[in-house]
């Protein structure tokens, strides 16, 4: 293809590291192409289907002709009015429904945009690290800096406010938080978002608390929402996903929920550069949150059911890990004998057939660990499992 005509790309794209995910694909093509049996554990793309009813919702709302028109750029009143009620019902928080909720394409869209909304040349975003990439790239592409705040095993994978210079603080307009963490799958207590709000409060940064897997969770453990905190919400937003709570990643949408000044900013910026969430997807959406606990069960025993064999499989391979209390991932450190993550995730694609993400996909803190998605049923977790023991793999030799 010809491309002298053309320009050079934006330069803030040369500050992107190399997207793993793609790199992935690009070793997933080349397995397909030898025949290989591939079993893929990589991307949290759930395999799970959306629950009938939200499918049948949309169904119907897909035929109404007011659907057909642009939405409204907040999202429908409708929907608002069921996140308002949800944020109540599930974790006793109270939310306006006209100025602190906004409707996103997906929580992924929403933070993105809202970095864009807040951060300049010079600016700093804090990231706990390993990272959910968008919390780190967003900020790069905006043409700021990010701090990265090491999690690990040693501090319960909570950054440490202590660490972050005053310099930086002072520079600092976002600080990204996830609980339950993708990938570590670690947890947050609320004495935490105590500390961290107070912090933010301090120094005049806007909490960004991405709550994308507060809906899966084992063993009657349930996350606090960052409104929880008393006085949270002059400082702080929350994201919310339908993707992994719902089994609706296909459909696109999410919602933002919090400080009205900080909605209001992401509003202004994201009816610049779309126009919202479909009509007949927001409805669908409702109908999720009016009648979510039906489905979480089912959804949370399956991912349960998931996680505790590949936990007993890596156990007998002589890892040591504990159940997770939330997400569908599980994050366990490569076997020391590997150089890094990537050399890891090779080794197993090219010789059981097994994809995993390389921790080095969240950022370099992540380089010794890898994390295993709970994305296919119990059959294809033994016979992943049993691949390994077969080759005779182990943590330690």
């Amino acid at each position: 293809m010809v491309t002298e005509f053309l320009p050079a790309p934006a330069s803030r794209l040369k500050k992107l590291p190399t997207y793993v995910f793609a790199e992935l694909d690009e070793m997933k093509e080349a397995a397909h192409k030898r025949g290989a049996d591939l079993i893929e554990l990589g991307m949290g793309n759930p395999d799970l289907s959306t629950p009938k009813p939200i499918i049948e919702e949309i169904q119907k709302a897909v035929a109404r002709p007011e659907n057909h028109r642009y939405p409204l750029f907040k999202g429908k009143p409708a929907f608002r009015e069921a996140v308002a009620a949800w944020m109540d019902r599930r974790y006793g928080v109270s939310i306006d429904p006209e100025t602190e909720v906004q409707a996103l394409i997906g929580s992924k869209e929403g933070l993105g945009h809202l970095t864009f909304a807040y951060i300049e040349p010079g600016d700093y975003s804090l990231v706990p690290s390993p990272y959910y990439p968008v919390h780190s790239r967003a900020t790069w592409l905006a043409g700021g800096e990010v701090l990265h705040l090491p999690l690990t095993p040693e501090n319960a994978f909570l950054p440490d406010l202590d660490s972050i210079p005053s310099e930086i603080a002072a520079k600092a307009k976002l600080f990204f938080v996830s609980y339950p963490n993708n990938p570590t799958t670690a947890i947050a207590p609320l004495s935490f978002y105590e500390k961290l709000v107070d912090y933010c409060k301090r120094h005049s940064i806007v909490l960004v608390s991405d709550l994308a897997y507060g809906e899966i969770c084992f063993e009657g453990y349930r996350p606090p929402s960052i409104f929880n905190v008393p006085g949270a919400k002059s400082i702080a937003v929350e994201f919310h996903s339908f993707s992994k709570s719902f089994n609706m990643a296909g459909w696109r949408v999410g919602f933002a929920a919090g400080n009205p000044q900080v909605i209001k900013t992401l509003y202004s910026l994201k009816t610049n550069l779309d126009y919202g969430v479909a009509s007949a997807i927001q409805d669908g959406a409702i109908y999720a949150l009016n009648h979510g606990e039906s489905f979480l069960d089912e959804i949370n025993a399956t991912y349960q059911q998931r996680r505790d064999v590949v936990i007993n499989g890596f156990r007998s391979l002589g890892w040591t890990v504990e159940p997770t209390k939330g997400t569908l991932y599980v994050w366990l450190p490569i076997p020391e004998r590997f150089e890094n993550s990537k050399a890891w995730c090779k080794y197993l694609l090219d010789e059981v057939d097994v994809l995993i993400t390389p921790g080095i996909a969240f950022g370099d803190a992540g380089d010794r660990f890898f994390r295993v998605s709970l994305v296919s049923d119990v059959p294809v977790l033994e016979k992943a499992i049993a691949r390994l023991q077969a080759k005779g793999i182990r943590f330690q030799g």
